[in-house]
């Protein structure tokens, strides 16, 4: 029963990936046929299989025309995915859009950073996403949202680098990027760290689902995130390499900033072995890691330490002050025992004033 109602639902699903192919090549504006079709095409409701190259490359190629080509090829995108009830769906317009970040042209990634003018946190809007059709779907849903939360982030990184994780090209070559973290300040390297830490952070959240990844979509868009990961990977590893050799001019609260990101990518391990099982390991880049974890803790200590000494010395002077200004105080900084009654050198107050009456 449940394989006869999977069937019939996949060829409702052709039925209406035919239909919305028609009625864009149907349609009397023929930019918006030509913009309409090759997205169509490359988020079918298919899920046996990603889109092809080749379907990918015709959305690419829409970022090579005028600027109103590729906004509308990114406001295309968007109305699909946010329209579309079907995982499968969201999933492979997730996947277009990676390849966009990844690949496209200036302008339509342009186009794509500052969706729908002001981009942001969660601009994609998927964090509630689900596909109720069956269990697979369910299960889907939640490597919908994993995927979502992974481009936003990419996206907001590329902010504040001022550059997209993979460009080898627009002016950020290796020897640009490698000259750039020179120069930076120790707040501004922090502040990359932290963002490429947290770009980390969402990939380690990976859904319970690992056995999805048998599916070529999700196997595809894994193998897209791995990609980038290493990117990212060297990117931390050249930021923490640096702060690495100014550790001994870095302040106490840099210290603290640095020794949070870097026990936050710790904790990242766990979930980066599970979805990452049987690639490539990169031993240096934890190694340098620790190194200077340790590094930072050591530091930290120190400076924590003469901090802890010139505060104790600070409150010895000001005790020693107050002692010496105080004939209420004893050697130990306590007040004199005075009776009730009786005044200086345990005399009658009354009889000293008869006295000196």
């Amino acid at each position: 029963m449940a394989a006869h109602s999977k069937q019939l639902r996949n060829l409702i699903h052709i039925f209406k990936d035919k239909a919305s192919l028609i009625i864009a090549t149907l349609s009397i504006k023929r930019h918006v046929s030509s913009v309409h079709l090759p997205i169509l095409r490359a988020t079918t409701h298919n899920l046996s299989n990603p889109p092809s190259e080749s379907r990918i490359a015709a959305v690419l190629s829409l970022g090579h025309g005028s600027h109103l080509i590729a906004c509308a090829c990114i406001n295309a995108i968007m109305e699909r995915l946010h329209q579309t009830h079907s995982a499968t769906v969201a999933l492979k317009c997730l996947f277009t859009i990676h390849n966009i970040i990844n690949r496209g042209s200036f302008i339509l990634r342009d186009q794509l950073s500052y969706y729908p003018s002001h981009g942001g946190h969660n601009f994609l809007n998927l964090s509630t996403f689900r596909d109720n059709c069956d269990s697979e779907m369910w299960e889907l849903s939640s490597w919908v949202r994993w995927y979502a939360a992974i481009l936003e982030q990419s996206l907001t990184v590329s902010r504040v680098l001022n550059y997209y994780i993979r460009s080898s090209s627009f002016g950020c070559s290796k020897k640009v990027k490698e000259e750039k973290i020179l120069v930076l300040s120790n707040f501004d390297l922090l502040c990359e760290i932290d963002g490429l830490v947290g770009y980390v952070e969402q990939i380690s959240r990976v859904p319970d689902s690992l056995y999805l990844q048998r599916i070529g979509l999700v196997f595809e868009v894994v193998r897209l995130v791995a990609e980038d990961y290493r990117w990212v990977q060297s990117e931390i590893f050249q930021r923490v390499a640096e702060l690495g050799d100014r550790i001994e001019n870095m302040v106490l609260g840099e210290l603290t900033q640095l020794h949070s990101n870097l026990k936050r990518l710790e904790e990242c391990k766990e979930g980066l072995v599970l979805l990452l099982v049987n690639r490539k390991r990169n031993y240096g880049f934890w190694d340098l890691m620790n190194q200077t974890k340790r590094k930072v803790v050591m530091m930290k200590e120190d400076k924590e330490g003469k901090r802890l000494l010139l505060t104790m010395g600070k409150r010895d002077e000001s005790r020693e002050s107050t002692r010496f200004g105080n004939p209420f105080l004893e050697p130990e900084g306590q007040l004199l025992p005075v009776p009730y009654g009786v005044g200086w050198f345990g005399r009658d107050l009354f009889s000293l004033t008869s006295t000196v009456g």
